[in-house]
Order: C-alpha cells, then sequence, then structure tokens
C-alpha cells in the first residue's frame, strides 16, 4: 500500500502512481433542471395573473357591458328604413314614427282617390258604388266600364290596383269596404287607385263592418314587451 492511500481506502480505491480517483455528487444535474422548470412555472403563473388582473379591471371580461354597448348603439340607430308618403300623409307625423320605430300612418279615406271601374257586364254597378264610397268619405275620380285588359276577365269579387307604394297605404284602407277583393300594384306613378269590379261582386262591405275593420287596421300595435337582457328603447 503507498504512502499516498487513506486509511481504509484499499482495494480498488487503491492509489498508484499518479492517478487518484474523482469523488462525484449525484444526481447534482438533475436537481439544476428541475430548478429551472420550477422558476419558468411560477413566472408563468404569475405572468397569467397579472393579465387577469388587467382584464377585470379594464371590463374587458364583462359580456354584460359589451351586451349593454351593442343595445345601446341599436336604440341609438333609427329604425326602419326611409318610407315613402301616401299623398295627404303628414310628413312630421311619418318622421316622428319612423324615430319611434312605427309604420307611417295610413291614409284616411278622404286622402284617397278612388277610379271605379265595372268589368262585369251588368250595368250601373260602376256608378253606384261609387256613390257609396263617396258617402264613405273617399274621394272618387274616373267611373265607368274597365279596359279590355281586366273587362269580363275578373273571376272574384273584384280587384284593388295602384302604385307599388299603395300597397301598404291606400290599398288596405280601400279593401276594408271590399271583402276577397284582390291586391295589385303596378307600374304607375300617380296616387290614385282603382276598384274594379269582378264577376262575384255583389255589393260593398256593410259600413258599420267597415269602419270597424278601418278602425283595426288604423289601431296602432302595442309596444312589444323586452324580454330579460334586453333594453327597452
Amino acid at each position: 500500500m503507498s504512502m499516498l492511500t487513506p486509511p481504509g481506502m484499499g482495494g480498488k480505491y487503491r492509489i498508484t502512481g499518479d492517478k487518484y480517483p474523482r469523488m462525484r455528487r449525484t444526481g447534482g444535474r438533475r436537481r439544476i433542471v428541475l430548478a429551472v422548470i420550477a422558476s419558468a412555472a411560477a413566472l408563468g403563473l404569475i405572468g397569467w395573473g397579472t393579465l387577469q388582473l388587467i382584464h377585470v379591471f379594464s371590463g374587458g371580461g364583462d359580456t354584460s357591458s359589451a351586451v349593454a354597448g351593442r343595445a345601446a348603439s341599436d336604440c341609438d340607430r333609427e329604425p326602419g328604413g326611409p318610407h315613402r308618403l301616401a299623398r295627404g300623409t303628414d310628413p312630421g307625423a311619418a318622421r316622428e314614427a319612423g324615430r319611434e320605430g312605427r309604420p307611417a300612418p295610413l291614409p284616411k279615406p278622404g286622402q284617397i282617390t278612388v277610379n271605379v271601374f265595372n268589368a262585369t257586364p251588368r250595368g250601373g254597378l260602376a256608378k253606384g258604388t261609387a256613390d257609396e264610397l263617396k258617402k264613405r268619405g273617399f274621394a272618387i275620380g274616373e267611373v265607368g266600364n274597365a279596359t279590355k285588359e281586366f273587362d269580363k276577365k275578373v273571376k272574384g269579387t273584384g280587384i284593388l290596383l295602384g302604385a307599388r307604394t299603395a300597397a301598404t297605404a291606400a290599398l288596405p284602407v280601400l279593401g276594408t269596404q271590399l271583402a276577397g277583393a284582390e291586391l295589385r300594384t303596378d307600374g304607375r306613378d300617380g296616387d290614385e287607385v282603382d276598384l274594379i269590379i269582378g264577376e262575384k261582386f255583389k255589393d260593398l262591405v256593410k259600413k258599420e263592418d267597415a269602419d270597424k275593420a278601418l278602425a283595426t287596421l288604423t289601431r296602432p300595435e302595442p309596444t312589444p314587451q323586452p324580454s330579460n337582457g334586453e333594453k327597452n328603447c
């Protein structure tokens, strides 16, 4: 045994010559890797928590705020598109109705000029119908026989014909006077509408029934109640 050999270290730890045993620590590299991973995880948690705090205090996570913002913008917009007014409709009332989300008011019978044409072989129907409509407040235009386009070709009670803008104005009002009439539109520019009497025509609706139908037609619709989460504008 060499003099350099420590006591008790014989055998394979015996030092001979200039070679010495190296004493290494076990598991040192593993501890370094675990420490790095733990530090990275801690930094990630801190960063995530910071972002959540910023998100909460800035109001970004409040879904109700976003919904309220959309509702407010919807209320700010003026509902409905532009309305073309029937003749005699008050423009101020129409603008007010547009701001409140209601359709433009329907014209009154006195604001509607009706041309009455007879498309049947029976005589006198056009004049008698025109006289009755006049008593009920309608303005009367032409009265006579129907043109060749409609003469003896209207199988129902009648046809109410007018411009496209009359489809939601004058024609529904006139339709309260003649049950079962067909509503049509054409490319005319004028405000007058036509009542073309057909083969099944017997008489106009009774005045009291027509008045009730007209009152129902012109009655404003109730404002719908907002459901949960909706804003009543």
